[in-house]
């Protein structure tokens, strides 16, 4: 069994940052991707960036250049780091592993940290 272990959600002010991070465990030998969706209240869960194995690196429009994700494929970790916050970047936010590669239908998804961003 694949768990997804998530911290580092919180309350911050616009204009602040917040790191989160995530440790996949289980026993699992690789992972091919992990990353970050999110999913505020009344819509649908969204990506926010994900690295596959090697470099690929995919990062929603609305982060771009605010938000960096850091992935250590041997311990099968990977952070979130949020800068220059938002309003709107509130929600809750999922670690995602996808052992295979197969797509968002065979994602190990974390149990969610809340992440407020108000004045």
């Amino acid at each position: 069994q694949v768990q997804l272990a998530e911290s580092g959600g919180g309350l911050v002010q616009p204009g602040g940052s917040l790191r989160l991070s995530c440790a996949a465990s289980g026993g699992i030998f690789t992972v091919n991707t992990m990353g970050w969706y999110r999913q505020a209240p009344g819509k649908q869960r969204e990506l926010v960036a994900t690295r596959s194995t090697g470099i690929t690196e995919i990062y929603a429009d609305s982060v771009k250049g605010r938000f960096s994700i850091f992935r250590d494929g041997a311990k099968n970790t990977v952070d979130l780091q949020m800068n220059s916050l938002k309003p709107e970047d509130t929600a809750v936010y999922y670690c995602i592993a996808d052992l295979h590669g197969w797509g968002p239908d065979y994602f190990f998804w974390g149990q969610g940290t809340q992440v407020t961003v108000s004045p």
